[in-house]
């Protein structure tokens, strides 16, 4: 098999560590509904046979989801699955961050991370319809719900057309509100790009997340009704936390 052993999944020349892997999988199998709120987990002996692993590795896979509060242990009982409803984010023509998660979590807000003026990068440049180089606005953003954070976003804006968008963010927390300071009411979602991926070091902080965590990549960008593109931006979701839910754009 080419140098790699695979067991149930579990590959040990893939670059992320054999506990990471099996911590992952866990969770896979409790998102499936493999396993009940409070059902106890197989115990140590039988997850390293299957998994092809001694137990001083199923042990940190799990200490690390006893730690994320996905699981509990119980000296002299086992491990056990707590609940983990995942937020369910809606991806579609109107996309909001408060709006998206009402009804889920009973506090919901925006904290504006950093701020500054670069210029536009080619991506940016064609996604903004700008021209390469000239000045942008940059917004770096955690969204959090009941606490715990569930984004991490960097936004675009053209810096002639939203000069002091930063400090309207900062003001309201909210992009929505901070567009209505610049007359826009409205705005629609013009296109998104999904895809998955390990989260990066600083996404790791910024997210509250293990090792090897995977974050889920939205990149999009919004537009006013008559097709004014008003911002570029990279949202990552933590997959423990959050599933994205598309409907129609």
């Amino acid at each position: 098999m080419n140098g790699k052993h695979v067991a149930d999944g579990i590959e040990r020349r893939s670059g992320v560590s054999l506990w990471r892997q099996i911590a992952d999988r866990i969770l896979q199998s409790i998102a499936a509904g493999d396993f009940a709120e409070n059902a106890a987990l197989p115990p140590e002996v039988a997850l390293a046979e299957r998994y092809g692993v001694n137990r001083h590795t199923v042990r940190s896979a799990i200490a690390a989801l006893v730690q994320d509060g996905v699981l509990r242990a119980e000296q002299g009982r086992g491990t056990f699955v707590l609940s983990r409803k995942r937020l369910s984010y809606p991806i579609g023509a109107r996309t909001r961050f408060s709006t998206g998660l009402q009804g889920q979590a009973s506090e919901r807000h925006i904290v504006l991370l950093a701020s500054s003026v670069e210029p536009a990068s080619r991506r940016v440049a064609e996604a903004l319809g700008v021209a390469r180089g000239s000045d942008v606005i940059r917004l770096e953003t955690r969204g959090e719900a009941d606490g715990k954070p569930v984004s991490r976003a960097s936004g675009w804006f053209d810096a002639r057309r939203f000069a002091g968008i930063d400090v309207a963010m900062a003001e309201t927390g909210s992009i929505t509100a901070s567009l209505k300071r610049f007359g826009i009411d409205d705005y629609l979602r013009q296109s998104t790009v999904l895809s998955a991926r390990h989260a990066d070091a600083s996404e790791l902080a910024d997210l509250d997340l293990q090792p090897g965590g995977i974050v889920l990549v939205t990149v999009a960008v919004n537009m006013t009704p008559d097709g004014r593109p008003i911002q570029f931006a990279e949202a990552r979701f933590p997959a423990e936390r959050v599933e994205l839910k598309l409907s129609a754009l």
